[in-house]
């Protein structure tokens, strides 16, 4: 008995990602299903992932380096690759874009999935964060090769963005049981992800410093989500800086507390999906 009570309390615990674990196979087979689909018929395949934020790179650095000679606000001295810059933020911003674009549709995109009893809709999620993530991958491996090749070496904090990162993951998957959910029952959901996507965008670090917007405009972006994580990738990718590490600490909190939330909206709603599909 108190064996079978601390696999129950462990599994509240991991509730998170106790669908990951119980899963895997299935996730990660999905995963690659989704990830190998999108360059299914392309001569050169899987290495689209690599060309196309490579082909990404070269158009921001001769619109804003050759043609606008765009500097960055605030960075530091040495620092003043305009599009490197940028790309750091639209690399983290198209990660939670996708995320958040994709997940009303999850499982209505999926009627035959809901129809199967046997089938753990709860996963659903999982695998569309691991293709977003495998895209992100890439993109940083596009990143560090441009690095290097311009200032012909790594800083050794870059490799503390997955410690930096994470907690945006476990924040995204939060979000997406939520989205998931909602999305069953409000269609128009759908449609209102895409708007917002764009207006997280604008409203982050991604384009501009907070520390160079007025000051009564700063809590927008303050406020959102995408913003504190930019900072960081920056700081660590960028400019060898360690991350706030009390900082970090605070958003996996909140983001902890989203994916449980998530979790458990999903679990209680998800029957009534059958009925509405």
């Amino acid at each position: 008995m108190s064996s079978s009570f601390m696999t129950s309390g462990s599994r509240r615990w991991l509730s998170p990602i106790s669908a990951f674990i119980d899963h895997r196979s299935l996730v990660i087979e999905l995963a690659k299903r989704d990830v190998l689909g999108r360059y299914r018929g392309a001569s050169f395949g899987l290495l689209w992932s690599l060309i196309s934020p490579f082909m990404m790179l070269c158009v921001y650095t001769f619109a804003f380096g050759s043609i606008l000679k765009s500097r960055w606000p605030t960075a530091p001295s040495g620092e003043s690759n305009f599009a490197v810059i940028l790309f750091v933020g639209l690399i983290i911003h198209g990660f939670f874009a996708e995320c958040l674009i994709r997940s009303p549709t999850l499982v209505t995109s999926n009627p035959n999935f809901v129809k199967r009893l046997v089938f753990p809709l709860d996963i659903m999620p999982w695998p569309m964060v691991l293709s977003a993530l495998f895209h992100l991958a890439m993109n940083f491996v596009v990143f560090i090769a441009l690095k290097l090749f311009i200032d012909g070496t790594l800083a050794w904090h870059t490799f503390l963005l997955p410690v930096v990162l994470a907690p945006l993951v476990l924040f995204t998957l939060g979000m997406s049981w939520f989205l998931a959910s909602l999305g069953v029952y409000l269609r128009d959901i759908a449609q209102v992800t895409s708007v917002l996507s764009t207006a997280l965008f604008f409203l982050s670090s991604a384009i501009v410093p907070v520390d160079a917007l007025p000051e009564k405009y700063r809590v927008f972006f303050e406020l959102n989500p995408l913003t504190f994580i930019i900072d960081q990738a920056r700081n660590v990718a960028l400019w060898d800086v360690a991350p706030n590490w009390l900082g970090l600490g605070g958003y996996s909190l909140v983001a902890l507390a989203l994916a449980y939330l998530g979790r458990s909206w999903f679990d209680l709603t998800r029957k009534g999906f059958a009925d509405v599909l």
